[in-house]
């Protein structure tokens, strides 16, 4: 097979992963080998609502295991990162455990690299932080995701986040980051609310379709989003009724996505999601859910009048054929996705940027600020008046 069909690539590292329901019973002894401390980075109230919290407590103490606790309500900043490692450094834990959504896994990833060495987070945040190279060494991590959005339990990258005029959404990103072992559990989606559940499953659907389109895209990542795209399609819309088969669906997609952007990078839905998460308090799955088919439309009318022959045209095809089930030629696959995407957005309700306080006025800052690496690898390059009328469109 020639190289053109068959491109070099790399795979960095993953976490062991330990999917299936039920397995959170397995954290304690994890735990155990590792040491007799560990402290737990959780969200304000999922674990105790969903009735999992005592029996986690329980097991950490039958086993003689020390438990000390950051909670993480909302989006974690650095001076939160700073403080938790401040707070616990002298305490000297064994190991890290995020549980919770991808903001919770993103803050124990943060503070899981900097306990060892009581650095500040921002001489090593990308862009805004002090450019100091991050060296280790970083505590072990176990990362229990309890929404299937993100797949931060199998990325490198913690994401960082001040709000208001000047606010940023950047990465403290290293290998050495890296969940040693991820535990994917889907009955803790099942108590999730029907918006939380419906703007996550949102996230891990784009991240898995611009990770499919993604200019830095290979075969690997192919294979692994074309079996998430294709588990999203089977099991969301039942996760969302609380189904248990479609809850495990779902929570393998989300993972997939995680791997995928990776090792892909993503396009114009996440690089604009960046300003827009930091300007304003847009939860990151109702930027992705409500930009994807206005941003799937966008992309495809450009690469028709620019680029005809791009493989992406045909990638968007075939991703309309497995989501629709049209028989017609490509150009009607990919009119039957964007009609898909529009549809969706519609049943699940997902709010306007206008919603959060957005309005006609902010779209030049939020194009200025949306040049960051995930547009680097959109299908094709967008001018900024193609950004600024996807924007006005979904105000």
């Amino acid at each position: 097979m020639s190289e053109a069909l068959l491109p070099a690539f790399t795979i960095a590292r993953l976490p062991e992963i330990r999917f299936g329901a039920g397995r959170l019973a397995e954290l304690p002894d994890l735990v155990a080998g590792y040491g007799e401390r560990v402290l737990l980075v959780t969200g304000a109230s999922s674990l105790t609502q969903g009735g999992y919290w005592e029996p986690l407590v329980a097991g950490l103490a039958a086993r003689g295991i020390c438990w000390r606790q950051v909670t993480i309500a909302g989006e974690p900043s650095p001076a939160m990162v700073d403080r938790a490692v401040a707070g616990y450094r002298a305490w000297r834990p064994a190991v890290v455990v995020g549980i919770g959504g991808g903001s919770v896994l993103d803050g124990a990833k943060a503070i899981a690299g900097l306990l060892p060495g009581g650095a500040s987070v921002l001489d090593h945040l990308e862009v805004v932080g002090r450019g100091i190279p991050y060296h280790g060494p970083s505590l072990p991590l176990v990362a229990v995701p309890t929404t299937a959005g993100t797949g931060s339990e199998a990325t490198k990258n913690a994401v960082l986040s001040e709000h208001g005029q000047h606010g940023y959404k950047r990465s403290f990103r290293h290998d050495l980051l890296m969940a040693r072992v991820a535990i994917i559990d889907p009955e803790l989606l099942r108590s999730l609310p029907h918006s939380l559940m419906a703007a996550q499953g949102m996230d891990a659907f784009t991240q898995l379709l611009e990770s499919y389109l993604s200019t830095a895209a290979n075969p690997f990542t192919d294979a692994l989003n074309l079996s998430g795209l294709e588990a999203f399609q089977r099991g969301f819309f039942a996760a969302l009724e609380g189904d248990g088969e479609g809850c495990a669906w779902l929570a393998y997609a989300a993972l997939l996505s995680g791997i995928g952007l990776a090792h892909t990078g993503l396009g114009v839905v996440h690089g604009l999601a960046s300003p827009l998460g930091a300007l304003f308090p847009i939860p990151h799955g109702v930027v992705c859910g409500t930009l994807v088919a206005a941003a799937t439309a966008l992309n495809i009318r450009a690469l028709e009048a620019r680029l005809p022959k791009d493989r992406a045209l045909l990638r968007y095809a075939e991703v309309g054929r497995l989501l629709t089930g049209c028989t017609g030629d490509d150009v009607h696959a990919r009119a039957a996705l964007v009609e898909r995407l529009t549809a969706w957005q519609q049943q699940l309700a997902i709010p306007r940027l206008g919603e959060y306080g957005m309005t006609h006025a902010e779209i030049p800052a939020v194009v200025a600020q949306s040049r960051g690496s995930s547009m680097r690898t959109n299908p094709l390059p967008l001018h900024d008046a193609e950004l600024a009328a996807l924007l006005a469109e979904r105000l």
